[in-house]
């Protein structure tokens, strides 16, 4: 992994959790919204597209309906739910995650939806509620997977993503610290490192140089 791109890596994680709120890392960039999303299979398609290709036909698929309300689309088997492209901003970017980091990530969205744009309110509320009980954090390791492709498109025939793409695999392991785990909590370009130790959403980044 290059500067820039382990720049890029800790830039989309330092906003995770608004990564899983369709729109919001995007917005500043979003072009005239479309006057219909993708059809259902198409959005499907470019959801799973963060996942290994073994794990894509098991998962929970969300995107959005005609008034562009997020909705399942497709009920998985495996544990992982997938976050369709938003169609409305440019940058194309699913994600998935593991369903136990659902109560966490489902309550980031719906304070979004609210209209709360601040990241740091939006994580003093979600850690409260965690600390309260109000929100159920995993106890095992669950992994994040995402695309960010700035300035490329995603072609459902062939499965490509066009004009590049960077990935991001996170291992999310909650109230984590350097201590605990022995991983350095300082950004790396190659080998793991912990961001937000100590936190509901402390988890491990993976280096794609592994």
């Amino acid at each position: 992994m290059n500067t820039s791109s382990i720049r890029r890596s800790v830039v989309a994680a330092c906003i995770l959790v608004a990564a899983v709120q369709p729109g919001t890392l995007r917005a500043q960039a979003a072009p005239a919204a479309p006057a219909a999303p993708a059809p259902k299979d198409q959005q499907i398609a470019g959801a799973i597209t963060p996942l290994p290709a073994t794990m894509r036909a098991g998962a929970t698929v969300m995107g959005y309906d005609a008034a562009f309300k997020l909705i399942t689309l497709r009920a998985g088997t495996n544990g992982m739910i997938c976050l369709a492209d938003d169609p409305r901003v440019k940058q194309f970017h699913p994600a998935c995650y593991h369903e136990s980091m659902d109560p966490f990530m489902a309550r980031g969205r719906e304070l979004r939806a609210e209209g709360m744009t601040s990241n740091d309110k939006v994580d003093s509320i979600r850690f409260a509620e965690v600390k309260s009980g109000k929100i159920k954090m995993p106890t095992l390791p669950a992994s994040l997977y995402q695309i960010f492709a700035p300035d490329g498109s995603f072609d459902p025939a062939s499965g490509e993503i066009k004009g590049g793409a960077d990935v991001l695999f996170v291992i999310y392991v909650p109230f984590a610290t350097e201590k605990s785990t022995g991983l350095s909590i300082a950004p790396r370009k190659t080998g793991p490192w912990l961001m937000f130790p100590g936190t509901p959403k402390a988890h491990i980044m993976i280096s794609d140089k592994m």
